[in-house]
């Protein structure tokens, strides 16, 4: 296969600080021998395990990015053991523009792997970390929230793989990540995932989905900045000792726990997030746009549990999810 034209400005080998770009040639029409640059830090020190951590894998979705910059400014080389490879802004395209898919070649980074060297410019960033970045690492963290779209309660995620060995390792570094949510997920869709092309190689991997609407909290950036570090100190990359608060254990076992909509309208959410919800209850209602008298379209819930997600416009389409339910594990 090809190289890729992909370049880091700076070492990932050596020991130090050392903040830089990840270089993508592309020549456009307002620059004939332009570059795509995504920031990069690599802190190293001796020999130890490697942290690969990623934010803005949708452009839209801002804990991450948030998190990951000052941890660039706040860590120094004497407080790691090993590596930690920092690329807040994953699909950064997408993160100038404030939007999920990148408005290059409307590339979704989480469904673009494993990547080509002589693709997109989203195929090449997901080939690059195919190819020569996740080789690097242990684990790897990938922040996520619910983007313009969708709103969550505040969780870490780990997935139910074949490799259960894999498994439980993800799932302790879940536990160390500590949010007020821990969910054990079986994802409905995994093909082009970046999480699937961690997992494949046998690494860790820890995502969340922590708040949405395109924006962040208080709340929410507090707990990415905590569960980062609590990573890194469960791996031994950082010193200290994990703070742990209560998290709530959550399922979603199969995909009848999404309620999706069928229709365009309004939307009027009937459950808050993180209520108790039976099965067969309202979770959401759908208006028509362009008629009164008319009764609103009612969306149900297919299991019992707590609703973890729900669509975040007022407006929903056709096969938005309108509503997601969690089960949860005592």
């Amino acid at each position: 296969m090809q190289p890729n034209p992909i370049m880091p400005t700076i070492p990932l080998d050596q020991d130090g600080i050392h903040h830089g770009f990840l270089r993508l040639p592309y020549s456009r029409n307002d620059s004939a021998w332009g570059a795509i640059m995504l920031p990069l830090t690599v802190i190293k020190n001796g020999v130890g395990p490697t942290a690969l951590l990623t934010g803005a894998n949708h452009g839209d979705e801002y804990e991450g990015p948030v998190a990951l910059q000052e941890l660039t400014v706040t860590v120094k080389p004497e407080d790691v053991t090993g590596r930690i490879i920092i690329v807040p802004a994953f699909n950064y395209p997408a993160f100038k523009a404030g939007t999920r898919t990148s408005p290059i070649d409307q590339g979704n980074m989480n469904r673009s792997f494993p990547g080509r060297p002589d693709g997109t410019p989203t195929e090449k960033i997901a080939d690059y970390f195919q190819r020569y970045l996740l080789p690097l690492a242990d684990v790897a963290v990938d922040f996520h929230s619910g983007g313009k779209t969708l709103d969550f309660v505040p969780f870490a995620a780990a997935h139910i793989l074949e490799d259960k060995i894999n498994e439980k390792a993800c799932f302790e570094a879940m536990a160390a990540f500590n949010a007020p949510y821990s969910v054990q997920l079986l994802e409905i869709d995994n093909v082009g995932m970046y999480d699937t092309a961690v997992e494949n190689m046998g690494k860790v991997l820890v995502s969340t989905e922590l708040g949405g609407g395109g924006t962040v909290t208080t709340k929410s950036i507090a707990i990415a900045k905590k569960g980062l570090r609590n990573v890194l100190i469960h791996f031994g990359i950082l010193q200290g000792t994990l703070q742990l608060d209560q998290t709530i254990r959550i399922d979603m076992p199969d995909s009848d726990c999404f309620t999706f909509c069928d229709q365009d309208g309004l939307c009027e959410p009937m459950i808050d997030l993180g209520e108790q919800v039976e099965k067969g209850d309202v979770v959401a209602r759908v208006w028509p746009l362009d008629k009164t008298g008319v009764e609103p379209t009612t969306y149900y819930a297919n299991r019992s549990g707590i609703l973890i997600s729900r669509h975040f416009p007022g407006l929903i389409k056709s096969g938005d999810s309108a509503a997601v339910v969690g089960v949860i594990n005592a």
